[in-house]
C-alpha cells in the first residue's frame, strides 16, 4: 500500500500553473481581436465619411472645375487618413506579434522544468 493520499489543493495548484499561460494568452488574444476590431470600424467611419463628403460636393458644385477640385481634396484627405491608418495598422500587428512571441517564450520555459521531471 502507499501512504500517498490524494490533496486537491496541490492538484488544483499544479492546473493553475500549467494553464496559466494559456489563459494569459487567450485574454491577450481576445484584446487584440477587439483593438482590431476597433481599427476596422474607425477606417470604416472614415471611408463613409469620404463617401458623404463626395456626395455633398456633387450636389453642391455648380460648375465642372469645381467639382474636380472638390473631389480631388476630399480623396487628397482621404489618403492622408489612410495612410495614418496604415501605420497604425502596423503598430497594432507589430504588438500582436511580440505579445505571441512573448507567450511562447513563457510557455516554453514552464515546459521545460516539466519535460525535464517527465524524462
Amino acid at each position: 500500500m502507499t501512504d500517498r493520499t490524494f490533496d486537491p489543493n496541490t492538484w488544483l495548484d499544479a492546473y493553475r500553473e500549467t494553464f496559466a499561460s494559456v489563459h494569459k494568452s487567450q485574454e491577450e488574444g481576445f484584446k487584440a481581436v477587439e483593438r482590431f476590431a476597433r481599427f476596422q470600424y474607425a477606417v470604416a467611419g472614415d471611408c463613409l465619411e469620404a463617401g458623404i463628403a463626395q456626395t455633398q460636393a456633387a450636389l453642391a458644385a455648380k460648375t465642372l472645375p469645381d467639382l474636380l477640385n472638390k473631389h480631388t481634396e476630399l480623396g487628397t484627405k482621404l489618403g492622408e487618413k489612410l495612410r495614418a491608418r496604415a501605420q497604425e495598422f502596423a503598430t497594432l500587428a507589430s504588438e500582436a506579434q511580440s505579445s505571441v512571441a512573448a507567450f511562447a517564450t513563457e510557455a516554453a520555459t514552464r515546459a521545460s522544468p516539466s519535460a525535464k521531471k517527465a524524462a
